[in-house]
């Protein structure tokens, strides 16, 4: 298998790691919910020691999730993804992403909580943005070029992961999600529509193609 060298997993830079990492091929694929569905417009619960309910840190149930996400973001193409994006109300986010240099960042992050930078030292950029929640649309949404997010890796150990360029939109635009919010809540009115009318002409186009990728990773 293929790798790509100097990668940033879990915020640690390693050598060398596979083009789809270990989680992915353990992973099942998951129906990713849509723009409208309540699990993606209210804040998700957070995750904490497994208990009754089995899925907590430490669980095998915990890392059975974060390997369908995996997978599940692969086969759509995607550079992040929220567990309420496979209609699980956990505050949890895996991503793939690169940031504007080209270096690779991968993992996953539990409880994520965005730190409110200074405004010194950083800028809005104002850029194309997608979700796979609302297939085929992308807007430009203004966010800041740095995100500092901290939270917990599937064992309760604590994590800070610093991002730049779209790798720091990918953090906040995840962190938007387990918080409630879908990008198309930062619209206006009319850019809102705009979206919803792309998204109509282009999701039968985004269903195949991700068809097309879930056979291209089983084979």
């Amino acid at each position: 298998m293929s790798v790509r060298r100097g990668v940033f997993v879990q915020g640690v830079l390693v050598e060398s790691y596979p083009m789809v990492p270990p989680e992915a091929a353990r992973g099942s694929v998951r129906r990713i919910t849509e723009v409208g569905e309540e699990v993606l417009h209210r804040p998700s619960r957070e995750v904490i020691r497994a208990g009754a309910e089995g899925i907590g840190f430490g669980s095998p149930e915990l890392s059975a999730l974060v390997d369908d996400m995996f997978l599940t973001m692969y086969v759509a193409d995607g550079a992040g993804l929220a567990a309420n994006q496979v209609d699980v109300d956990l505050r949890l986010v895996v991503y793939d992403c690169p940031d504007d240099d080209g270096v690779r960042h991968v993992g996953h992050i539990a409880n994520p909580v965005l730190d409110q930078l200074a405004p010194a030292g950083r800028r809005l950029l104002d850029e194309g943005e997608g979700c796979l929640s609302v297939p085929g649309a992308v807007m430009d949404v203004p966010r800041p070029d740095r995100a500092v997010v901290r939270g917990f890796d599937k064992d309760g150990n604590p994590l800070v992961i610093e991002g730049t360029g779209y790798f720091a939109r990918c953090l906040q635009h995840e962190t938007d999600h387990v918080d409630g919010h879908v990008y198309l809540d930062r619209l206006s009115r009319r850019e809102r529509k705009d979206a919803l009318r792309q998204m109509e002409d282009r999701r039968e186009h985004v269903f195949a193609r991700r068809l097309s990728k879930a056979a291209e990773l089983r084979g």
